[in-house]
């Protein structure tokens, strides 16, 4: 499985599952009616980076990830979630199954329907009647209340684990590891919070509050897709969702468009790379007014206008910026950027900026990791000790006393 999830979160019918399909190229049923999505939908999408092949002249024999006109497709887990509602975290529509979820993404994008189609119990309305703007900070509102439960729910074993000598962020990421909660994001949420010197049992409501919203923050980096850009009064939300939420990223996207290009592309109709800012109509004849005129219409409206659908730049910016992932590829034989079968550049892992080559082999096989002596870049063919911290597009050879890679 892909060592990287990521979750759409966001109200009914904003677009979530629509997005999902084009993403995925998937069929998850979509429809106008609210939770059509009762169990989280789970596929594989791709980060999509420049292969290092074309800086060698080589061919590349992908295994673990594709190349397709020099592009690397590396798979990501992509999560569908049930959408939410206000009251999402005491268990209303189907908060509880999706927020127990949503806490186990690494990253997830929040779909918000910037056409303002949508009403704030998740319903059809309509255009500009709705405001995406409400819809993010209830949503955003459920999650830190969730947060705040399971930490009000497990306030005992907390101090009990703080009492018995642990730091705090020891014993709030051991007891929450299971939502993805790691020392740093609890370290971090504490000095943010001003909670340093103040012992845990004398937080008050106020002080647990905020550590749960700087928690959240920390834990889950977010991104907002605002989807439905094709649609009338998504340009003017698009603009106000930039000015409310400044410090966070903000992608224009039309799922629809996505979709529509991804199937044409799939059937062979139309040559075209997810993210790119144009396509090439290849089979005219087999399309008929209707599909021309939509192809028409994303050539100009969306494309002309926001240079790209915005999913895969949705992705891209989730795995590349968001959680700071590397590329690296690990090679048995350095001279010929080969494993021992002779394939070509076969791997390629996302591994978190500040990763060593301790982690790049336990990535690849927990032996490597073991018996570790060094590895060999094999641009320069310099040895690199265990701990050298891997730069994105390293292309590296792992020496072991197990075994080679």
């Amino acid at each position: 499985m892909p060592a990287i999830k990521i979750g759409l979160i966001g109200k009914t019918n904003t677009g979530k599952t629509t997005f999902y399909n084009a993403a995925t190229l998937q069929s998850a049923e979509v429809s106008s009616y609210p939770f059509t999505t009762k169990t989280p939908n789970i596929g594989i999408t791709n980060a999509l980076t420049l292969c290092v092949h074309r800086e060698f002249n080589i061919n590349d024999s992908p295994k673990n990830s594709r190349c397709v006109d020099g592009w690397r497709y590396i798979p990501v887990e992509l999560v569908d979630l049930p959408g939410l509602i206000k009251g999402a975290s005491m268990g209303k529509g189907l908060g509880n199954q999706f927020l127990s979820v949503a806490t186990q993404s690494d990253a997830l994008l929040h779909v918000v329907d910037a056409s303002g189609s949508v009403d704030s119990e998740g319903k059809i309305t309509e255009a500009g009647e709705g405001d995406p703007v409400a819809d993010i900070g209830d949503i955003e509102e459920e999650l830190v209340m969730w947060y705040l439960k399971l930490i009000e729910s497990n306030r005992d074993k907390i101090s009990k684990e703080i009492r018995l000598g642990k730091e705090i962020g020891l014993a709030v990421s051991e007891i929450l590891a299971g939502m993805g909660i790691k020392l740093n994001h609890v370290v971090t949420a504490v000095e943010k919070t001003s909670l340093v010197k103040k012992a845990f049992d004398n937080w008050s409501d106020q002080d647990t509050r905020n550590f749960a919203w700087a928690l959240r923050e920390e834990s889950k980096p977010t991104l907002i897709v605002a989807n439905k850009m094709d649609l009338p009064h998504a340009a003017e939300n698009f603009k106000r969702l930039r000015e409310y939420y400044s410090d966070l990223i903000v992608v224009p996207v039309s799922g629809e468009a996505e979709l529509t290009l991804r199937r044409a592309q799939q059937k062979g109709v139309i040559r075209y790379i997810p993210g790119q800012e144009r396509f090439e109509i290849l089979e005219k004849a087999l399309l008929n007014k209707k599909q021309l005129e939509a192809l028409g219409f994303i050539r100009k409206a969306i494309l002309g206008e926001y240079m790209r659908t915005g999913v895969q730049f949705a992705i891209n910016t989730a795995v590349f910026k968001m959680l700071r992932m590397n590329t690296v590829y690990p090679v048995s034989n350095p001279e010929k950027f080969a494993d021992k079968d002779g394939n070509v550049l076969p791997d390629v892992y996302l591994l978190p900026s500040g990763s060593t080559v301790v982690d790049l082999a336990r990535s690849v096989h927990t032996e490597l990791a073991k018996g570790l002596l060094y590895a060999i870049d094999s641009r320069s063919g310099l040895r690199l000790p265990a701990d050298y911290q891997l730069k994105d597009r390293d292309i590296l050879s792992i020496v072991s006393a197990s075994r080679k890679k």
